[in-house]
């Protein structure tokens, strides 16, 4: 049942953050030839990091055969983070009308109450199936399952060993999340999830849309030596590449396993490619490839000429790749019109006729007459990209927190012109690198374009504020796992954060489902690993790398608030855990808690936290 359906009214909390039961819906025979969708989404890779975008040191044949054949967008524009692009490809909103605006710190979560892709294609009675990262919500009611998604194969948060993430996983013979249940797969990450989907894929009749969303090429860079190999053998003895990475040795060997990545994505679009043309699928489905922000790496050896990176407002930092094809239905060309990664979703609804179960209002605009040529070109329009950064980084435009929204933290962009923290002005036609800030010559564009920023911030700055809450209790998520990622504005989302033991504390906002007795074990380390608060860890050798050694903390004791509730207890007597057990009412709260040493001082907040609703209790 798709979740924008849900809603519940508990306590005084504003509507858009509740829940309600579940209700029947609707759903639309599709036609005979209504067309499969897949959309491949990659991660950290940028504009100049595929030979059909004239890099110069690799190539990538199978996505050049699919740029060949596709239309390409080459003004297309993301965010510049993981978690707002993901966000506005399955709302077709803005991020910060969506509330998916960060990749962690308690910021990552879309609202629930409205549609995804997923619910658009399953209303229309089409499958409906993810593979990879999701990174919109690990809890009830923001998991891919509660989205829409009838077949799910996925991992926690922002990578594979993120904190919420199974203990230890390194891209090899890992464990996912498989519809609700973890499960052990053999073989490397990014084969895994596309041998899934195609399996998923074969034999059924039924249109279906994939959504085929990697970790790669996302640190850590861990990847079967031999593609490490074929970088090596294609760039040779390059002078160009070696000189511009010599000062920085080991950058220079994460690069080659970063291009190895990439390499072992073009791989996988062939066998892709391979099985559609087998199958007789080719022609009936339309196939989607694009990144998530921009290239981790193009600023220090090939970035198509623009300045910038993930998590930057320069041009390299959101403008990424786009392919759509479908084979003798749309004509391959570039089209070089601004656009936006929230058009996918009305424009998909448009090509695959599920328009009707579209939502009413979008902030993205069809490209469906455009790339089938009934019309020449787009309407005229501004963009605003902004996103909440990570706390720790270091911003211009704010002395606080980067993590709390701010008007400033934004790009506009309007044909070529790109208005950044609205103070800086560049057009990007005449400056592709940003080299020339052109405000004080052109006023006039700065006013327009800055007056569409002010009107774009009356519309989001009080929703954005609001953040979302995960539900604990609920029937269809219990026992839950809350993790230290969505403490509210504090960012602990890496695994090496926990083996580091990170002295950082946060609040989780949560839903009590309904009344009963809950029970809370505050932990250090996950249940998983077996380990005791205390205990530290050696280095550990993985597949193709190492994890490092984990810190030993003094932890004796710990202290949970929750509401009105507060107590302070010892660990238990397996010695990896702290339990409380307490009776809540239903409706929204706040929660904290805190590791203590033998001494009562605090040393961090327990980086995960099992709660369960216990059985015979209050309905």
């Amino acid at each position: 049942m798709p979740h924008h359906q849900l809603r519940s009214l508990v306590g005084c909390l504003l509507a858009h953050a509740l829940l309600l039961n579940s209700h029947a819906i609707a759903v639309d025979s599709p036609s005979a030839k209504s067309p499969n969708v897949i959309v491949v989404m990659t991660d950290d890779q940028g504009y100049g990091d595929f030979s059909f975008n004239h890099n110069p040191f690799i190539q990538t044949p199978h996505l050049d055969r699919l740029a060949s054949e596709s239309v390409q967008l080459t003004d297309f524009h993301v965010a510049p983070m993981c978690t707002p692009t993901r966000g506005q490809l399955m709302s077709g909103l803005d991020a910060f009308r969506n509330a998916a605006i960060n990749v962690s710190s308690g910021r990552t979560l879309l609202r629930h109450d409205m549609k995804t892709m997923a619910d658009v294609f399953q209303e229309s009675g089409y499958r409906t199936g993810l593979f990879g990262k999701w990174h919109l919500g690990d809890n009830y009611p923001f998991r891919p399952e509660d989205r829409g998604f009838e077949e799910a194969l996925w991992f926690p948060s922002s990578h594979i060993n993120s904190v919420p993430d199974h203990w230890d996983n390194d891209y090899f013979d890992d464990t996912y999340i498989h519809n609700g249940q973890r499960q052990t797969y053999s073989g490397y990450c990014t084969d895994v999830f596309f041998d899934e989907a195609i399996r998923w894929a074969t034999n059924d009749t039924q249109p279906f849309f994939a959504y085929i969303a990697l970790n790669s090429a996302h640190w850590p860079w861990f990847v079967p030596d031999r593609y490490r190999d074929r970088v090596r053998e294609m760039i040779g003895d390059d002078e160009t590449l070696r000189h511009t990475m010599e000062t920085k040795p080991a950058e220079y060997e994460d690069l080659i396993s970063f291009l190895a990545m990439g390499i072992n994505i073009d791989d996988n679009v062939g066998k892709l490619t391979h099985f559609l043309d087998q199958s007789g699928l080719a022609d009936n489905t339309i196939v989607v490839f694009l990144t998530d922000n921009g290239s981790t790496f193009g600023l220090h050896y090939f970035n198509a000429g623009m300045k910038g990176k993930k998590t930057q407002l320069w041009e390299g930092g959101h403008r990424v790749p786009c392919l759509i094809r479908w084979s003798n239905k749309i004509q391959p060309a570039e089209i070089d019109d601004l656009t936006h990664v929230q058009d996918l979703l009305p424009t998909l609804a448009d090509l695959s006729g599920c328009r009707d179960n579209l939502p009413e209002a979008l902030d993205g605009t069809s490209l469906a007459d455009r790339i089938t040529g009934k019309v020449d070109s787009i309407q005229d329009r501004m963009l605003v990209i902004n996103y909440s950064r990570m706390p720790q980084f270091k911003v211009t435009y704010t002395k606080g927190n980067p993590a709390i929204p701010r008007k400033h933290g934004a790009a506009v962009l309007w044909k070529k012109w790109r208005l950044l923290e609205n103070r800086r002005l560049y057009h990007v036609g005449r400056d592709l690198h940003q080299d020339h800030n052109v405000a004080a010559d052109h006023p006039e564009i700065v006013s327009k374009m800055r007056a569409h920023l002010d009107q774009w911030w009356d519309g989001v700055k009080d929703d954005v504020m609001k953040p979302e809450r995960v539900v604990i209790g609920h029937e269809n998520e219990n026992p839950s796992l809350l993790t230290a990622c969505e403490w509210l504005d504090i960012f602990v989302d890496q695994q090496v954060q926990i083996r580091r033991g990170v002295r950082k504390n946060g609040v989780w906002h949560l839903i009590v489902d309904q009344p009963g007795t809950y029970q809370f074990e505050l932990r250090r380390w996950p249940k998983e690993s077996g380990l005791k608060l205390d205990q530290a860890i050696p280095l550990k050798q993985v597949t193709d790398g190492t994890l490092p050694a984990g810190e030993g903390l003094p932890i004796q004791s710990g202290r949970l608030q929750i509401g009105d509730f507060e107590q302070t207890s010892p660990a238990d007597s397996s010695g990896q855990s702290i339990t409380f057990r307490m009776q809540l009412s239903a409706g929204p709260i706040e929660m904290q808690t805190w590791m203590l040493d033998q001494d009562g001082n605090s040393i961090c907040g327990a980086y995960y936290v099992d709660v369960h609703r216990l059985p015979n209790t209050n309905p």
